[in-house]
């Protein structure tokens, strides 16, 4: 079972790609780090560098993923540039 919902295509989150090789996911609110590292690198096929959680305001939970490959390959790939 996925707990990865969908990627996050906001002005800041699009920042964040180009700046600092990060992609924002909203993810499930039970999901921990291990689970979302071992849904983004099994759907994605490549490997995670690090992962920051957060709990947004409006009640989902935000992983603020950094990738060992660019970033901006990735989005371009799941639709997001």
């Amino acid at each position: 079972m996925s707990v990865v919902k969908y990627p996050l295509a906001t002005e800041k989150s699009v920042r964040f790609i180009d700046e600092q090789n990060k992609i924002v996911f909203v993810v499930k609110r039970e999901a921990s780090k291990p689970q979302i590292k071992e849904d983004i690198e099994a759907m994605l096929k490549t490997k995670v560098k690090s992962i920051n959680t957060l709990m947004a305001p409006d009640g989902n939970k935000r992983a603020y993923i950094e990738f060992t490959t660019p970033a901006i390959d990735i989005a371009t790939n799941l639709g997001l540039m």
